[in-house]
């Protein structure tokens, strides 16, 4: 009897320069049709489905996600802030320091100097103060350092282009 066990796959290895292509062509813009994919990369629209499914089926393709003009929608200051905490303090309460806090995109953890580093969209200044001591007043961060967005440039963001 011979049994085949499904083997994970190097996501490294499976990929070839079309899959890549369709990566590139997915991060412009993750609405184009599969004809419209097809076209660019020189496939039919159901080679290019096959091929998407399987992105998906190995975990390359994580999710789809829109691009949000953030100052239509009432916050339009993007800010960084840095924190340090003391040295006793877990890597799992810092990831945790800001889940309560309306305004945080996202909290990284990092190695090194600073601890960790937040991600903010606010209204105005005023709340990006009121954000920034919200996150002080928790009592395990020791030092922080807010850096205000001026501009951005993202790589192969069709959304800027416009």
């Amino acid at each position: 009897m011979i049994c085949c066990v499904k083997t994970p796959i190097d996501p490294q290895r499976s990929i070839d320069p079309i899959d890549r292509q369709i990566i590139a062509v997915l991060g412009r813009n993750a609405r184009m049709t599969f004809a419209e994919i097809g076209s660019d990369v020189k496939l039919s629209a159901s080679a290019v489905k096959r091929r998407i499914d399987r992105l998906e089926a190995d975990g390359v393709i994580t999710g789809y996600t829109v691009l949000l003009n953030h100052a239509k929608l009432g916050r339009p200051i993007e800010a960084f802030a840095e924190l340090r905490f003391s040295g006793d303090t877990k890597v799992d309460d810092i990831a945790g320091i800001a889940d309560h806090v309306d305004g945080v995109q996202a909290v990284f953890t990092t190695a090194g100097d600073p601890d960790a580093i937040v991600w903010l969209r606010v209204r105005d200044v005023e709340e990006l103060k009121s954000v920034i001591d919200l996150i002080r007043r928790t009592g395990k961060v020791i030092g922080t350092k807010t850096l205000m967005v001026l501009g951005r440039s993202e790589k192969n963001n069709q959304a800027n282009k416009r």
